[in-house]
């Protein structure tokens, strides 16, 4: 039996030139293929679907946030016509009530002048 033939320099470098021949070979070979132009077409179209629909959903999240901003003020506005309607009707029943007293203590005084009155 023979013993291992450690290869030389010049044949290392012929099997690495043969590699890459063969490698470049197969590249261009797959580059030419129709299927592959053919699945790269498709493959764009789909990016472009895809970025399509994504600008849809961004631009239907951002007028989602629009209308949710827009109903919390709206919320807000009616909150604090409330509020003031709710201050307004609590005064006009303290001024009703303060003058239905003032009634009651008048009629009370008139009352009051009235037996002294008699005497």
């Amino acid at each position: 039996m023979a013993g291992f033939k450690q290869p030389d320099f010049i044949e290392r470098q012929a099997a690495a030139a043969k590699a890459k021949k063969a490698a470049l070979d197969k590249l261009r070979a797959k580059t030419a293929d129709p299927a592959l132009a053919e699945r790269l077409a498709a493959r764009e179209a789909h990016a472009a679907e895809r970025a399509t629909l994504k600008a849809a959903r961004e631009r239907e999240r951002a007028e989602s946030e629009a209308r949710e901003i827009e109903r919390a003020a709206q919320a807000e506005r009616e909150a604090k016509l409330a509020a003031e309607r709710a201050k307004a009707e609590a005064e006009e029943r303290e001024q009703a009530l303060l003058a239905q007293q003032k009634a009651e203590r008048d009629a009370r005084y008139a009352a009051r002048k009235s037996r002294g009155k008699r005497r």
